[in-house]
C-alpha cells in the first residue's frame, strides 16, 4: 500500500503541504520518493507536474521505491493497491513494478494517441484487486487517474486551488475543505495539451466538472465489454420451495471462492522492514467476533503456516450516554441491584445487557466484547494448534474526545455522525493497541500488534442479504422486492465508505484486505439466484430444516457451521457502531445523518 500524491500546475511546482506529507508518509512509513516533470504543452505553455509516493512494503520481497518512471519518455505511475491479478494470471513479485511495465508498453510513442488510449485502458481494466493511482503519459499528453471498480482504496481531488490547476491525493489536507472523492465509476484522462480557459463542463461522471483548464473523459470499467466486470445480476425467482443445507452445492462453492480470494490476501506478507519482536505475527483481524470477520479468521487459520500467529482486533468504547441512561435507570428504580464490596453498582443501559461503571467492565459489557471474546473461544476450540491472539482495544472517552479532529480530517470530504462513529471504530480498532491474551484464564498483558494486514468482513452483508432491510423487504413483497434491494446493494459497492475506511485504517500504516469484495467471488455471488444465497422462505420449510440458522445470509452461516462453529453460525448481525459503542455518545436522539459540527 502507498501514499499517493500529484499535482498539476501551469505556474510552478506545488506539491502536498506538510501536514499532506504527513499523512502520506503515515500510509507508506517505508519510503518517500518525489518526481517533477515539466511537460511542454503543444500550445508552447508549460505544465508543472509534481508527484509523491510514499511506500509500505508488503510484496516482492524487498522495498520498491516509486513513484516509477521511465526516464527515457518521461512516464511516471503513483501506484497504490495490489494486482492480485492481471488478465486472470496471478502477479508475482511487485504488482506496481509490473503494472507499470504495462503501462509504458500501452503509452509506448509508437502508437498514435487513439491506439495508446485504447491499450492503457484494457490494461486497467484487466487488473484484480484494490488500488488507486495516477499515471502520466508524456508521450500523448495524458494524465490517467482512478479508482478499482469498488473504490477499495482512497484518491481524492482538490481543483483550481491557485496556482494549480488539479491535485490528487490518497488522503486530504483537512484545512482545505475543497476536496472531493474521486467516483469509483470508471477511468479518467485529463488531456495537458488542450487547454480550455473557459467555464467548467459536466463531465457526466462522479467528479462534477473536473477543472475548466484541461478536459477531463471518463472511460467506464464495463464499456465494451460483453459483460459487466462484476456479472450480470441474477433476479430468478423461484417456482417451487428450495432447501439450502450443507449439501448445496453453493456452500461449497462459497468456501472455495473464499479460500482462493484470501490466498493471495494473506500468504507470502513481508515482514516489515527492520521489525524486532517475539512475535511471528503478519496478519490481524477487525474482529467484532460476528459471523463474516469469523469465518474469515478461521479459513485464514487453514491457510498460514502453523507457525504464525493471528491478532483478533476487538473494540470497545466508553460511552457516557449509555452508562448515564443506566445510572438514571438505577436512581428511579427501574433495575435493582445489590453492590459487592468490591465493585460499584452495574449499570443497565436501555436494550443493553448490564454494565459495570468500572473501567474494564463498561467494556466488557459492549455487545461486541462479549461475542468477540465467544468467538475467540470458539476459535481456539476448533483450531486449538493456532497460536490465537484476542486484542481488547479499549478506548475511554476522554481518548475519543482528543482525536475526535483528527478522525474528522481524516474521513473528510464524508462529514456525518454516522461516518464520524463507524470511523471511531475503525481508526482505534486498527491501531492495535490493547490489553492481550491468547487464552480465557491467563491475564492480559498490554500489547501493540506488528500486523500490517488487517482483514475486513466488510462486503457479506451486501451479496448474501445479511441486513434487516432485505428480511424487511421479503416480508413485505416476496423474492421480487429482496431482489430490488440486494441488486441495489450490487450497484452501489462501488459508492461504498470504502474512501473514507481506508483514509482511517492506513493512518497506522496498516492495509485493510476485504476477502468478500473480491471480484471473482463478487461475480460469483451476483450471478448465484438467490435461494442459494439466502434462507427467506415459507416457514414450514426453515422450522423442518437442520441445522437451525437465520435466512439472512443463510449461506454463510451454513459455511460456518460446516467449518465447526455453531455459535458464530448462529450469530445477530450488529452494525460496528453499535457493536462497539461509537454511536450517540452524547445525545440519543442525534440522526446518524446529522452534518457533523
Amino acid at each position: 500500500m502507498c501514499g499517493i500524491h500529484a499535482s498539476v500546475s501551469t505556474k510552478e511546482f506545488q506539491g502536498p503541504t506538510d501536514g499532506l506529507k504527513q499523512l502520506l508518509c503515515n500510509r507508506g512509513p517505508d519510503h518517500l520518493g518525489e518526481e517533477e516533470i515539466k511537460f511542454e504543452a503543444e500550445d508552447g505553455t508549460t505544465r508543472y507536474i509534481s508527484f509523491t509516493s510514499t511506500v509500505l512494503a508488503l510484496r516482492g520481497g524487498h522495498i520498491t521505491t516509486q513513484p516509477f518512471k521511465d526516464s527515457a519518455s518521461g512516464c511516471i505511475l503513483c501506484w497504490n493497491g495490489e494486482a492480485w491479478a492481471v488478465d486472470s494470471t496471478p502477479v508475482v513479485g511487485n504488482d506496481g513494478k509490473f503494472v507499470f511495465d504495462l503501462l509504458l508498453k500501452a503509452s509506448s510513442s509508437n502508437l498514435s494517441s487513439t491506439e495508446s488510449v485504447d491499450a492503457i485502458v484494457k490494461v486497467l481494466r484487466s487488473i484484480s484487486g484494490p488500488f488507486a493511482f495516477v499515471f502520466l503519459d508524456s508521450n500523448h499528453g495524458f494524465m490517467y487517474f482512478g479508482r478499482d471498480c469498488l473504490g477499495r482504496r482512497s484518491l481524492l481531488l482538490n481543483k483550481d486551488t491557485s496556482p494549480l490547476a488539479m491535485e490528487l491525493s490518497s488522503c486530504a489536507d483537512h484545512l482545505d475543505s475543497n476536496w472531493k472523492e474521486v467516483e469509483a465509476d470508471g477511468i479518467y484522462q485529463l488531456s495537458l495539451n488542450v487547454q480550455t480557459g473557459t467555464e467548467e463542463t459536466e463531465t457526466g461522471s462522479g467528479i462534477p466538472s473536473t477543472q475548466p483548464l484541461f478536459p477531463c473523459q471518463r472511460y467506464s470499467w464495463d464499456a465494451g465489454k460483453s459483460e459487466p466486470k462484476l456479472g450480470v445480476f441474477n433476479k430468478a425467482i423461484p417456482n417451487q420451495g428450495y432447501m439450502l443445507n450443507l449439501h448445496s452445492p453453493s456452500v461449497q462453492q462459497l468456501r472455495d471462492q473464499l479460500y482462493e480470494s484470501l490466498k493471495p490476501r494473506i500468504l507470502n506478507v513481508l515482514v516489515p522492514p527492520g521489525q524486532v519482536t517475539n512475535q511471528n505475527v503478519r496478519i490481524a483481524v477487525l474482529f467484532s467476533g460476528g459471523l463474516d470477520c469469523t469465518v474469515l479468521a478461521r479459513i485464514a487459520h487453514e491457510l498460514l503456516p502453523a507457525d504464525q500467529e493471528i491478532d483478533l482486533l476487538n473494540v470497545a468504547f466508553e460511552n457516557p450516554r449509555t452508562i448515564n441512561a443506566a445510572n438514571k435507570a438505577l436512581q428511579t428504580g427501574k433495575q435493582k441491584t445489590t453492590p459487592s464490596p468490591n465493585k460499584k453498582e452495574e449499570e443497565e443501559a436501555p436494550g443493553g445487557s448490564p454494565e459495570v461503571s468500572t473501567t474494564v467492565s463498561c467494556y466488557e459489557k459492549c455487545p461486541d466484547r462479549e461475542t468477540g471474546r465467544k468467538a475467540f473461544a470458539e476459535l481456539r476450540s476448533v483450531c486449538p494448534s493456532r497460536h490465537w491472539r484476542f486484542v481488547a482495544v479499549n478506548v475511554p472517552y476522554a481518548e475519543t474526545l482528543a482525536h475526535k479532529s483528527k478522525v474528522i480530517g481524516l474521513i473528510s470530504p464524508h462529514n456525518t455522525e454516522m461516518d464520524l462513529s463507524i470511523a471511531y471504530a475503525l481508526y482505534f480498532a486498527s491501531r492495535g493497541c490493547g490489553m492481550a491474551s491468547t487464552d480465557t484464564e491467563s491475564a492480559a498483558i498490554q500489547y501493540q500488534t506488528s500486523a500490517r494486514i488487517l482483514l475486513s468482513g466488510l462486503g457479506a452483508d451486501e451479496l448474501f442479504g445479511g441486513y434487516t432491510r432485505h428480511t424487511t423487504a421479503f416480508r413485505r413483497n416476496g423474492y421480487p422486492a429482496l431482489l430490488d434491494e440486494l441488486e441495489l446493494d450490487v450497484r452501489r459497492l462501488g459508492k461504498r465508505n470504502l474512501g473514507r475506511d481506508d483514509r482511517v485504517i492506513s493512518y497506522w500504516g496498516r492495509e485493510a484486505r476485504f476477502p468478500y469484495l473480491d471480484e471473482s467471488l463478487v461475480k460469483w455471488a451476483v450471478e448465484r439466484p438467490v435461494w442459494e444465497k439466502c434462507g427467506f422462505s415459507n416457514e414450514v420449510l426453515e422450522a423442518s430444516e437442520t441445522p437451525q440458522v437465520d435466512p439472512e445470509k443463510k449461506i454463510l452461516r451454513l459455511v460456518a457451521y460446516g467449518l465447526g462453529m455453531p455459535s458464530v453460525a448462529v450469530e445477530k448481525k450488529r452494525a460496528i457502531q453499535f457493536g462497539a459503542r461509537t454511536a450517540k455518545m452524547e445525545i440519543g436522539r442525534t440522526k446518524g445523518t446529522t452534518l457533523i459540527t
